[in-house]
């Protein structure tokens, strides 16, 4: 949001541009309820400046500071741009939080060669958001890249899912993990992450989201969200861009081979038989390709097991955590749904913590293999549903597998989602238990004054089955520990479902600084399922650098 001085009055205009940004403030501090003019004056008085003197003013970043409930503050980092910016700088030298704004403009200035028409067009297996970046990027460069993806066009997939949640009916291609948009459409679209960003590449992610329908304030507020049906028609529009710009996507386009000669990958075959020459291959595959894992294996593509985490969701009444965050000023708009962060050391080593928190959202069913049951949250943006869900989860390392080699992690996950499946019925219900049930170590025969969200249906049962025993001590042990940051956490009637095995990829396809493979030149793993990203943004960041990469290396090429 920017803000620019009115010549006929006092008042600020907002709106968004790319304008000069030479000075950044953070930690500006103002009460919940304040206006424009009075983060003018804020500004103003911390600077030690006359009106006249202040041009510009764009919130960068926008978040609250609940710690005291009786008195939430909003902090802003904001960029100015002043009358005499060396003068402020020079004034307030040494001071942390006054300093110039770094240079957040992306340019990538590789192109395709105007003579390269007899070059192979780069290929970029996965639509997830890797995938989606890698492609356009490489688009805009103008290298026409193709993409396969296995699963169906985002619209149509939206209704395959559907036939899982309403009628216990797994399409194994078309689902949440597989099709346009990948896992993180049925999600909470969240859009920040903790990565090293020095180029500010999340910040081209995040325009190209704006540019498709986004909301403009994903681009300071301090966690920004989508919401999963607002990603479905970003997803179409950047679908567009990329074909406009001459790209091509093929779906239900699964990959069931690669071609590989001395060492170079030199193409890929489909399952359908047709074979696609590529001497540049991204794979952005996603975490739950366990297929085609498998057949990288097969083929000596270097590999590697990796840890991941294992756990439940846990659901409580939104209102709940609401008032345990911002006590009176619970039901804020300018708050929205309440979300935490939570993190405990058990006794018995493990770590649990919160993961994929969904303000007012809901539970969903997120298998991609029949026989098994895998939960995971997802909200719309207006995250107005009834409960607030979260993973709690447990670090689980290679050593706990039970097995050798980089597929070992995958056959530790379907062996909890298939006693998952089996101790829930068989039918694609999930495994549910009350959070006092389960604390108490009694089987749960009923449920209480939480209802489940996920959809087919909760079956209440005893999940000391479902995970490692020592998975099951260590969350045992977090909640009540939870419930000390969080009032009523450990509440009774509080429900727990599951099982969350999908958190992140349970191998990485190794790379090395070229983005490339270890032992395969030409293949470049990208995105969450290689082991490089966790999460939509972390995800579109690694498909621009390995775009990037593609790129040069294309440029490059004799």
């Amino acid at each position: 949001m920017t803000c620019s001085r009115s010549r006929r009055g006092n008042s600020w205009k907002h709106y968004l541009a790319n304008e000069r940004r030479v000075i950044r403030v953070t930690d500006l501090r103002l009460p919940l309820e304040h206006t424009p003019e009075q983060l003018t004056t804020a500004v103003l008085q911390r600077l030690q400046l006359a009106p006249a003197e202040l041009q510009s003013l764009h919130i960068h970043k926008r978040s609250s500071d609940a710690r005291k409930k009786s008195a939430l503050q909003f902090v802003y980092s904001l960029d100015l741009e002043l009358a005499d910016e060396a003068a402020v700088l020079a004034r307030f030298a040494g001071d942390t939080h006054i300093k110039p704004t770094p240079d957040m403009a992306y340019e990538f200035v590789a192109r395709a060669r105007t003579t390269g028409a007899d070059l192979l067009r780069p290929v970029v297996v996965g639509f997830g958001p890797a995938g989606i970046f890698a492609a356009l990027i490489l688009a805009q460069a103008g290298f026409r890249p193709l993409v396969l993806e296995r699963g169906r066009k985002v619209r149509e997939r939206t209704k395959d899912t559907w036939d899982l949640w309403r009628k216990h009916y797994l399409h194994p291609e078309s689902n949440v993990q597989f099709g346009e948009g990948g896992a993180g459409t049925f999600s909470d679209g969240k859009l920040y992450s903790q990565i090293r960003d020095p180029r500010h590449l999340g910040r081209k992610v995040l325009t190209e989201f704006v540019r498709a329908g986004a909301s403009k304030e994903i681009l300071y507020v301090n966690r920004p969200h989508i919401g999963t049906f607002r990603l479905v028609s970003m997803v179409e529009k950047m679908r567009g861009e990329i074909e406009t710009l001459g790209g091509e996507i093929r779906f239900e386009a699964r990959v069931a081979d690669l071609r590989i000669e001395d060492g170079h990958v030199r193409g890929v075959v489909l399952t359908s038989g047709v074979e696609i020459r590529a001497d540049h291959v991204v794979l952005a595959l996603g975490h739950s390709a366990r297929d085609t894992f498998a057949m990288l294996h097969r083929r000596g593509v270097f590999m590697e097991a990796k840890p991941f985490a294992v756990g439940f969701r846990i659901e409580h009444p939104q209102a709940l955590i609401d008032q345990a965050r911002y006590g009176k000023s619970a039901g804020h708009p300018l708050l929205g749904a309440a979300d935490y962060k939570l993190v405990h050391h058990a006794a018995n080593g493990r770590d649990v913590y919160s993961f994929c928190m969904c303000p007012g959202g809901q539970v969903v069913a997120a298998t991609s293999e029949p026989g098994c049951v895998v939960t995971n949250g997802m909200s719309q943006y207006s995250r107005a549903e009834r409960n607030a869900n979260a993973g709690l989860v447990v670090n689980v390392s290679p050593v706990d597998f039970g097995g050798e080699g980089p597929l070992a992690g995958i056959e530790f996950q379907r062996r909890w989602e298939r006693r998952a499946f089996e101790i829930a019925g068989g039918n694609y219900n999930a495994p549910g238990q009350r959070v006092g049930d389960f604390l108490a170590g009694r089987p749960g025969e009923r449920l209480g004054e939480v209802v489940p969200s996920y959809q087919p249906g909760v079956t209440p049962t005893d999940l000391a089955t479902v995970l490692p025993d020592y998975a099951i001590a260590a969350i045992r042990e977090a909640i009540p520990a939870f419930d000390k940051q969080i009032h009523r956490f450990a509440m009774a009637d509080a429900v727990l479902t599951g099982v969350e095995t999908r958190t992140s990829s349970p191998l990485r396809i190794t790379r090395g600084a070229d983005f490339q493979s270890l032992n395969v030149k030409g293949l470049y793993p990208a995105g969450e399922g290689a082991g490089y990203a966790g999460g939509i943004l972390s995800a579109g960041v690694d498909g621009i650098e390995v775009a990037e990469a593609v790129s040069s290396a294309i440029v490059r090429t004799p």
